[in-house]
């Protein structure tokens, strides 16, 4: 007996026979030609006890949110009732008199989010680009640890700096883009521009402030999107004779296009809902503010903080069903956010 033929002996001792290697029955084709090859994991304890507590915790965002909307809906109804949809178009805030809603106020709101995007966006955009992509290594990380004790600050913090340091240094600014644009943007004039007090607590100033509360936010997502795209794509641009910025513009941000987006929508939505330093800065009025260099105006989530130690039950109403808007309103601009992402997503443009 050869070597070979003992060694075969040996293991069908210990395994069993071994299956024939020629020629036999075959498995039925598929119907591309393929034979199918059905592959069944096994499941352990662990894994089921996995999958069910992290099901039950992405299940209770959605069981919280609708116990928030429900909770709004019924302290809200009573508002509701007396005013119906004129809530969303009255300017007066007159609830003995049963007159009030929320038409002055959410278009301030809007106004200040979207000057503070204004000013984050482009600044958080390039700060990411250029810690991912740019920076030395060893400046990286304090980058990185700076930005995120940024975020870490209270907006009470934000809201002081605002109003003892911004608001007197930031009010010559002011009259230069009064005097020098509003004349072909009509909306940056103000009355009575000689006077130093039409410029302070303006919608202006509280959108500087939300602004840097927003910069650090866009600028730590986008930076984990950034920092992701693919190291062959890097290098494939690279090997075609790309420069850095070309890779960044062909790679980088294609990549990262559904996070950008992302990132500056969570920004929009923090902006939407800032209370504190808002409050501090702004001087409340109800009017609808077209000037936003103009001192007065107000947002629904300042409103809400101002006027919450009110005992009348109608005015509590009142406040509930303008918190109920702000939901709704923060709702809706994550729902297009999140179309938007879902038709851009991440690394989509780079495989192409």
């Amino acid at each position: 007996m050869s070597t070979i033929d003992a060694g075969v002996g040996l293991a069908e001792d210990l395994f069993g026979p071994t299956p024939p290697t020629g020629p036999g029955p075959a498995a039925a084709p598929a119907p591309g030609g393929d034979t199918p090859i059905k592959i069944i994991p096994g499941v352990s304890r662990g894994d089921r006890i996995f999958r069910v507590l992290f099901r039950s915790a992405g299940l209770s965002v959605f069981a919280i949110m609708g116990l928030i909307a429900l909770f709004l809906i019924i302290r809200g109804a009573q508002a509701l009732r007396i005013t119906g949809w004129s809530f969303l178009t009255e300017q007066r805030w007159q609830t003995e008199a049963a007159r009030f809603g929320v038409g002055a106020v959410l278009p301030d709101g809007i106004i200040i989010a979207v000057i503070a995007l204004l000013i984050a966006v482009p600044v958080a955009l390039s700060a990411a680009l250029w810690i991912s992509e740019y920076a030395p290594s060893g400046l990286r990380r304090t980058l990185i640890s700076l930005v995120d004790l940024m975020a870490a600050v209270p907006s009470i913090v934000y809201g002081l700096w605002g109003l003892v340091f911004l608001t007197p240094r930031i009010i010559g600014f002011e009259r230069w883009l009064s005097t020098h644009l509003g004349g072909v943007l009509p909306f940056l004039k103000v009355r009575n521009p000689e006077i130093a007090t039409s410029y302070t607590q303006s919608a202006f100033i509280a959108g500087v402030v939300v602004a840097l509360m927003i910069i650090p936010v866009v600028c730590s997502l986008s930076r984990e999107v950034f920092s992701q795209a693919p190291t062959g794509e890097r290098e494939g641009a690279y090997a075609l004779g790309s420069t850095r910025w070309g890779m960044v513009r062909t790679v980088v941000l294609p990549f990262g296009r559904g996070g950008m987006i992302g990132a500056v929508m969570l920004g929009f939505g923090r902006a939407m809902g800032e209370t504190i330093a808002v409050a501090l800065i702004i001087s409340p009025v109800f009017a609808v503010t077209s000037h936003p260099l103009q001192a007065g105006g107000n947002s629904i989530s300042s409103l809400i903080a101002l006027r919450y130690g009110e005992s009348d039950k109608v005015a509590l109403s009142a406040l509930m069903a303008a918190g109920l808007v702000l939901f709704a309103i923060t709702l809706l601009v994550n729902m297009v956010a999140s179309a938007i992402i879902s038709r851009s997503r991440s690394g989509a443009a780079t495989n192409e």
